[in-house]
């Protein structure tokens, strides 16, 4: 198998692994801050934190802004409907279902993104990759049967399908439109858009602000610098190498995660149902994805591509 080094095709997939994690981090953080913050304000104040963060960023690394209206207006609809809207309607659905019900009905979203890449994107609908979903979303309802409080309301249901559809449109969005960008520049202004769209929630954040205790406030700052403005930015670059349908599917790992995250940093030990669930998670993600990280990991560098089509034929017969 190739060194990690030396086979520049992995990198994808290890930035899909980081962004996992930190979503993961970021439903525990949610869970503990969420009594301190309404949804709009929480939104906005993570929004505010990764919008600065990716502009001192960007007079460092000075990225490739879009060059087209067409550019801009895509980018700016990407960003508010994922990180605006999305944050705020999910938000807004764990105050009338439990978290457990609200990340199953959100975790729809990779089936509706690897059915519609497939049928709209040209990638196919290969049978691996569905019966690992099936398996995953099996996990993630066991999971949600162990760990549910039976809070549930139809108003928060439907508020969760909309989120679940919210994410898997962005998805396309980006892949179908914004994929040939600068990944920087993308997630900058995207971002930046979304915060300028919840400026409306600044007078329930400077209320909550004054009221609440430093703890959540930096918790908030670490959603904006890492489950945000660096996890966006690691799925932009993996959303360039990988098919939507088989990066959102993995994006199926993370209940178990969350559950993992509990256990070690909450002192959340889960029920065994919960441990059955995840196990499930891992294993279907795993069945839908191990394949591409093998060929990955399998692929030539283009040091070696660039030394296969330079070799006169004589050295290549005398190679086999």
């Amino acid at each position: 198998m190739p060194s990690f080094s030396r086979n520049s095709a992995a990198l994808p997939w290890v930035a899909a692994l980081a962004v996992m994690l930190l979503w993961a981090s970021s439903f525990v953080i949610i869970r503990g801050v969420g009594v301190h913050f309404s949804p709009g304000a929480m939104a906005l104040l993570r929004l505010v934190v990764a919008t600065a963060a990716l502009a001192i960023g960007a007079l460092v690394l000075r990225p490739r802004m879009p060059r087209t209206r067409a550019g801009w207006g895509w980018t700016l609809l990407w960003g508010v409907a994922w990180f605006g809207v999305y944050t705020v309607v999910l938000n807004l659905a764990t105050h009338h279902v439990d978290a457990g019900t609200a990340a199953m009905l959100v975790n729809l979203a990779p089936l509706i993104v690897a059915l519609s890449s497939g049928l709209l994107l040209g990638e196919g609908l290969p049978a691996r990759l569905f019966v690992g979903i099936a398996v995953s979303m099996a996990g993630i309802a066991v999971i949600t049967l162990a760990t549910t409080t039976g809070h549930l309301t139809p108003f928060g249901v439907v508020l969760s399908l909309i989120a679940a559809l919210l994410y898997a449109g962005s998805v396309l969005l980006q892949k179908w439109r914004l994929t040939g960008g600068d990944a920087y520049a993308v997630t900058f202004v995207g971002i930046a858009g979304a915060t300028v769209a919840c400026v409306p929630f600044t007078g329930e954040l400077l209320g909550e602000l004054a009221v609440a205790p430093t703890s959540a406030v930096l918790a908030v700052a670490y959603l904006g610098l890492f489950p945000t403005a660096l996890a966006f930015n690691f799925w932009g670059y993996a959303l360039k190498h990988i098919p939507a349908g088989v990066l959102s599917s993995s994006s199926l790992v993370v209940p178990a995660l969350v559950v993992l995250l509990s256990w070690l940093t909450l002192a959340e030990v889960p029920p065994p149902l919960a441990v059955l669930g995840g196990a499930l998670c891992l294993t279907g993600a795993g069945f839908a994805i191990v394949p591409h990280v093998r060929a990955a990991l399998r692929a030539p560098t283009p040091e070696q591509e660039s030394v296969a089509r330079s070799e006169p034929p004589e050295v290549e017969r005398s190679l086999r």
